[in-house]
């Protein structure tokens, strides 16, 4: 549970990462912008990923998908 990896969030929505990184002891990275839907990147552990999901969903955001990526 404290693994940090890499994990690839798709929103529903725009993101700014510099808005959400002023707030956030993440650091977002790799975000992209396609029509509507935002894809982000973000290096954490499983607990700091489930207060990340829950902020988000707190904003508005619809949650498309989430994939893990062991961090190397």
């Amino acid at each position: 549970m404290h693994d940090t990896c890499a994990y690839q969030i798709q929103l529903r929505g725009r993101l700014d990462a510099n808005d959400l990184n002023a707030g956030s002891p993440l650091q977002i990275a790799g975000v992209r912008q396609a029509g509507e839907d935002t894809r982000l990147t973000v290096y954490a552990d499983q607990s700091a990923l489930v207060g990340l999901l829950r902020h988000l969903h707190g904003q508005g955001f619809l949650i498309l998908s989430m994939q893990r990526q062991p961090h190397e």
